[in-house]
């Protein structure tokens, strides 16, 4: 039961780490009718498919085929995530002062010592010495 769970754990760490949506599950129909679409029309393989729409061949199909563009944006994996980070750094310089620094310094001291040791037994086992 704990290897199913690695396993179904490791695999969801996985799809997420690719950017895989349930959106973009429930559109690989449209990627396989598309694909379909593309080996009756033009004879493509799914390999030069996937070139013609999510690698090198892309910008060229894209251009030769603006009458798919609708079909093109339904396509899955199209997501393009944007994330901004903005780190602002401020360097304050600080100007000398020109105001005067009182010291005041207190001679009197505020110091007792109260002695609050106490002991439970009536006899002591252990005395310090009384005379150094």
């Amino acid at each position: 039961m704990s290897k199913l769970f690695g396993l179904l754990l490791s695999s969801l760490i996985l799809i997420q780490s690719l950017h895989i949506g349930t959106d973009d599950i429930m559109q690989l129909d449209e990627l396989i009718k598309h694909a379909q679409f593309h080996k009756q029309e033009h004879g493509d393989n799914f390999f030069v498919f996937l070139s013609k729409h999510y690698g090198e061949l892309k910008a060229e199909h894209s251009k030769n085929h603006q009458e798919e563009q609708n079909e093109h944006e339904q396509l899955p994996f199209k997501y393009h995530g944007h994330n901004i980070s903005i780190l602002a750094f401020f360097n304050i310089t600080l100007r000398e002062s020109t105001d005067q620094i009182y010291i005041i310094v207190r001679t009197e001291g505020n110091f007792h010592y109260l002695n609050l040791y106490a002991s439970l037994h009536e006899t002591q086992l252990l005395q310090p010495p009384k005379y150094a």
